[in-house]
């Protein structure tokens, strides 16, 4: 059999591709003659630069040293350069939630995220596609902006400082140093929906996990309406809201198109050409539930497998609480596996690669169900 291995990373517990490499051994423990095909994926959001990477052999990693993270501290990272040309740069790995050292919903930036864009353009890239997942900030894209060339001025034609809590006062914006965006354009890949503003915009839904209290979430709000009416564009597009206004800073000012991460990372990796002649792929993330198939990692890979190949899919997760979609043939609960929650996070590995076993010894059964 030729099987794939898709899975997205198990959230705080086990990277992507640390979870395809034990679901690999497990299956191979029990049917070594088989093709094993690992291809950790990733949604837009923390992971998608190593899930491309290790997809594109010949990519070429960039380093950018002490761009400023979203506290202002400096951080060491990089951008990707695919072969044909084209820029990948992940929001997280530069202004990402984890890189503070506290939480500061009104302070917290994304320009680390324009030096790296910035680079990425010096260095004549044909194209941009930039993953926004895992923001610290609700800065509607300003600081990346800035950095770019971008002047956000206030009501006394001052520089406006960094963070979301200062776009209240924002005055004035002048785009005429902004940087040229590549030729072949920029795509912002999202794995949400959800617009800049409103009770399902960025600063109400998202604010909150960056620790914004109900004042800071209406200070927000107000910001990113303040920035919207001076910047255009469409704050009500489907993932503008997307790393606290990100995509929509970048949609209204770049004319960037905003587009599901998941879908595009599985191009990026080459999920459709892994698929041709496959006899099962494996996917997993670490709850499966009713927002799965909308726009994340498992929702893809079953589209694209069962919906796109006619190859079954077998569905590996920490705890299953929905239904399984037509297409799944087997499913394996980590939780239920290591017999609770805390000894199935505890031991993530041992249990994905138990998990590899038991589907391995179904299929080598006949069992599918």
């Amino acid at each position: 059999m030729r099987i794939v291995i898709a899975p997205d990373a198990f959230k705080g517990t086990v990277a992507a591709d640390a979870a395809a490499g034990a679901l690999a051994e497990g299956w191979l423990g029990v049917r070594p003659g088989d093709e094993v095909v690992g291809l950790p994926l990733a949604d837009g959001g923390e992971g998608t630069l190593d899930a491309v990477a290790r997809a594109v052999p010949a990519a070429v990693r960039v380093p950018v040293l002490g761009a400023p993270g979203p506290d202002g501290r400096p951080v060491d990272t990089a951008w990707l350069r695919l072969p044909d040309g084209t820029g990948v740069v992940e929001l997280a790995a530069v202004s990402g939630l984890p890189l503070m050292a506290a939480p500061d919903p009104m302070g917290a930036h994304t320009a680390g995220l324009g030096v790296v864009v910035g680079a990425a353009l010096r260095a004549g890239v044909s194209a941009l596609v930039v993953a926004v997942g895992g923001s610290a900030s609700t800065d509607g894209g300003a600081g990346a902006l800035a950095a770019l060339g971008a002047r956000f001025r206030d009501l006394d034609d001052k520089e406006l400082p960094y963070g979301g809590g200062a776009l209240a006062r924002l005055s004035a914006i002048d785009t005429t140093g902004l940087a040229t965006p590549p030729p072949g354009g920029v795509q912002i890949l999202t794995d949400v929906t959800n617009p800049l503003l409103g009770p399902t915009g960025a600063a109400a839904v998202f604010g909150p996990q960056k620790g914004a209290s109900a004042a800071d979430v209406t200070a927000l709000d107000a910001g990113l309406a303040r920035l919207a009416a001076l910047l255009g564009g469409d704050p009500a597009a489907a993932g503008a809201g997307a790393a606290g206004g990100t995509a929509y800073g970048f949609a209204a000012a770049w004319k960037a198109s905003i587009v599901p991460g998941s879908i595009r990372v599985a191009e990026l990796a080459g999920l459709p050409d892994a698929l041709a002649g496959a006899d099962l792929v494996i996917t997993g993330e670490g709850r499966f539930d009713a927002t799965s198939t909308h726009g994340k990692v498992v929702g893809t890979v079953l589209d694209l497998a069962h919906h796109g190949s006619g190859v079954p899919v077998a569905l590996v997760a920490g705890s299953v609480a929905a239904p399984l979609p037509a297409g799944v043939v087997a499913a394996t609960d980590l939780t239920r596996l290591a017999g609770s929650t805390a000894a199935a996070q505890a031991d993530a590995a041992h249990w994905l690669r138990r998990a590899g076993a038991v589907l391995a010894e179904r299929f080598d059964l006949g069992h599918t169900d």
